[in-house]
């Protein structure tokens, strides 16, 4: 069978492709400067960080001048690695459902930025994401963090999540396109404040109304059972 459209994003040869055709830097969702606030909440800046999916974004220099010092990039487009190494040193070529060249807790945070997205948009989608989940998991230190930004609601999320491993969740929305002008900004929710997150996710509709124009971030924090 083709794989076509939205299919090919869980497949290395899209992203080669695509990084060939596209060579100019692109961050998927959000930039640095607008997450700042909740990385800054939930990550120290002495803390080994890594960057899943890195592609062609200027995200981890954006943490790296604001201080974080020591931030590993993966992705698993040779293309795009390629051409990130002329820059930088610490873009590695790895598969992040199989990331076994880093030892079990290995990073203090992990940031993930449509990573998860992509993968369930390709064929097996979940038992390749149940598999990422597994390995993000393992090279998180415990009580490290893993901080998803999706698309994806709580109803389509949550049990992927909670039946992936053992984390504490938390729930953070900022706007798909936040101003540029913050004095003219009323967001639907305080990005710095935690949404409400019951068991099945309906509190977030309650909260913030239904399909809010959103992105959804999830703050997992690793539990040893």
């Amino acid at each position: 069978m083709t794989t076509t459209g939205t299919q090919a994003y869980g497949e290395a040869w899209y992203w080669d492709n695509r990084y060939s055709n596209e060579p100019g830097s692109f961050d998927w969702y959000q930039k640095y400067p607008t997450l700042a606030p909740i990385i800054n909440l939930y990550v120290h800046h002495s803390q080994p960080i890594l960057v899943i999916g890195a592609g062609n974004s200027v995200f981890s220099e954006g943490m790296v001048d604001d201080g974080y010092m020591d931030v590993v990039n993966i992705d698993i487009s040779s293309v795009v690695i390629e051409a990130m190494q002329n820059k930088y040193r610490d873009h590695i070529k790895m598969d992040v459902r199989d990331m076994s060249p880093f030892e079990s807790g290995s990073f203090g945070a992990i940031i993930d930025k449509g990573t998860l997205d992509s993968i369930l948009c390709g064929n097996n989608s979940r038992q390749h994401a149940t598999k990422m989940l597994e390995e993000v998991w393992r090279v998180l230190k415990d009580k490290g963090v893993y901080i998803l930004v999706t698309y994806g609601a709580p109803l389509y999320r949550l049990r992927l999540l909670r039946d992936s491993c053992s984390w504490t969740i938390k729930l953070h929305v900022i706007e798909k396109l936040p101003s540029e002008d913050k004095s003219d900004n009323n967001p639907v929710w305080e990005l710095t404040k935690p949404v409400p997150l019951n068991d099945d996710g309906s509190s977030v509709d309650e909260a913030l109304g239904q399909n809010p124009d959103v992105h959804y971030i999830y703050i997992c924090t690793k539990e040893i059972k």
